[in-house]
């Protein structure tokens, strides 16, 4: 059984100028117990990707299994099952970081508070700390807690390390290794190939909302390919002769 699986996943987004197709088709399976990587530039749509799979936006075509379960009829179900890290959080400011982790935890049902101290411990995050005090550092560090506290059977990460320093990454990195030994699931989404490159078992390349390839992490290290951004600090001046 898969834990994830996609037939022709994709989002069309309708603008003043025309249809954008943020992903194109997606046929996707990700396997029980293996760090998947999920690597393409930004606005490539992995992002979006991520939000289909867990039922924040409607497909315009195809569907999602996850954990053999139907990603939209049984999301509920779903996300007591899943750890989720967003790109962006948005967490309450006015509260520690310990009354975050009890709200949270109520709301799922209950956590291990010995599970939350040893992740804090790991990642040197001070909990008593109100979240508006945190850096954008500790606030991932937060996000990495409340994905992880309940040992889900399958995490979904959305850019995990932005913002952590070296030796937190590291940590992150061994986190990663010992839930993959517990034969869990890890979906990573990342636009750093060296962040893959480290942990991943597999990834899939992403580009312009199209699944350009799924390699092995060591055959990707034999393959040479690059995206590169222009930015033009004037504007290009055309000869219209």
């Amino acid at each position: 059984m898969a834990v994830i699986q996609t037939e022709n996943l994709t989002k069309i987004y309708k603008s003043a100028n025309g249809e954008v197709r943020a992903l194109d088709r997606l046929n996707l399976v990700v396997q029980p117990g293996e760090i998947f990587g999920y690597l393409g530039p930004n606005g490539a749509g992995k992002t979006t990707t991520i939000r289909l799979l867990l039922d924040l936006i409607r497909p315009t075509e195809g569907q999602a299994r996850i954990l053999d379960l139907d990603a939209q009829a049984d999301s509920v179900a779903l996300h007591r099952r899943i750890g989720f890290l967003p790109g962006e959080l948005n967490l309450w400011r006015n509260l520690t970081g310990q009354e975050v982790v009890s709200f949270v935890g109520r709301v799922r049902g209950g956590v291990n508070l010995n599970t939350v101290r040893q992740l804090a411990e790991r990642l040197q995050l001070d909990l008593k700390i109100k979240v508006r005090s945190y850096s954008s550092g500790n606030r991932r560090k937060l996000g990495l807690v409340l994905a992880l506290m309940n040992e889900p059977e399958l995490l979904i990460l959305d850019e995990p390390t932005g913002g952590l320093d070296p030796l937190v990454q590291q940590t992150f990195n061994e986190l990663m290794r010992e839930i993959k030994r517990e034969g869990r699931t890890v979906f990573l989404s990342s636009h750093v190939l060296s962040e893959v490159q480290a942990i991943c078992d597999r990834v899939g390349i992403l580009r312009n909302g199209q699944l350009k390839a799924v390699e092995r992490v060591s055959d990707l290290t034999h393959t040479n390919f690059r995206w590169v951004t222009l930015r033009l600090r004037d504007a290009a001046q055309l000869d219209s002769r």
